[in-house]
């Protein structure tokens, strides 16, 4: 399956971050969508059904971990990479989606980025 037939949701709170990750997958083929916040990239979770979330985990109206926390009441199993800038001690994420993934938006290059999304969708 190519690159095209895949939904990435980017949800983060950082325009310039979002810009630069939405067209960094749209120049790879992938169909990409963005949310400013928690609320609403959960509302857009639950009405674009994308194959991966990009979720920060610290932002306004809800944060990344209370959106996976929710996403798994309602019993929604997505791909969910975290985004963050903390350093050190992480929130923890795992037992909410089926290995939590993270990546340092501060220490990573944006291809490092584009390959760990490619590897957790199987997609060259």
């Amino acid at each position: 399956m190519t690159n095209s037939y895949k939904k990435i949701l980017i949800v983060d709170d950082e325009k310039d971050i979002r810009a630069v990750l939405e067209q960094s997958f749209t120049d790879e083929g992938f169909s990409v969508i963005s949310a400013q916040d928690g609320e609403e990239g959960l509302k857009m979770i639950e009405k674009e059904k994308p194959d991966l979330i990009l979720l920060d985990i610290v932002m306004p109206k809800m944060d990344g971990v209370t959106v996976a926390k929710k996403l798994k009441e309602k019993g929604i199993k997505a791909k969910i990479i975290f985004l963050t800038n903390l350093k050190g001690e992480l929130p923890v994420a795992e037992g909410l989606v089926e290995k939590a993934d993270y990546i340092s938006k501060t220490e990573i290059h944006i291809d490092q980025i584009i390959a760990k999304v490619k590897e957790k969708l199987s997609v060259e």
